[in-house]
């Protein structure tokens, strides 16, 4: 899979795709990656793809109630940032000194540290 665990991603599909701000000036929506499931093709964003669950009290003095988590988002709805112009962008891998490096298609910026 050729997104991590930090990396900066942008949402490119999906109904949690686009923010308006108050001039009504539409932004794609970005987050960083929080864990990776490979075995589905998922990844958890920070702030993106919020779903209501319910929980019910774990002892007498805890309350229950509706609380707001992320949920997974499949890998073909995000996009990894590009760190040298802030937009989408694809992967690319090339070798650096015998290792893979990632790096990004549009800037060809590195995005291994």
């Amino acid at each position: 899979m050729y997104i991590k665990a930090g990396d900066t991603v942008a949402i490119i599909a999906g109904s949690d795709q686009f923010s308006v701000d108050k001039k009504g000036k539409t932004t794609r929506k970005t987050g960083r990656v929080l864990k990776v499931y490979p075995k589905t093709d998922r990844v958890l964003v920070e702030g993106i793809n919020m779903v209501k669950k319910h929980e019910a009290p774990k002892n007498q003095k805890d309350k229950g109630g509706i609380k707001e988590q992320e949920a997974p988002i499949h890998v073909s709805n995000v996009a990894i940032v590009d760190p040298k112009t802030g937009l989408p962008t694809r992967v690319g891998y090339r070798e650096v000194n015998g290792k893979k490096v990632r790096y990004a298609k549009k800037s060809g910026e590195s995005l291994d540290k």
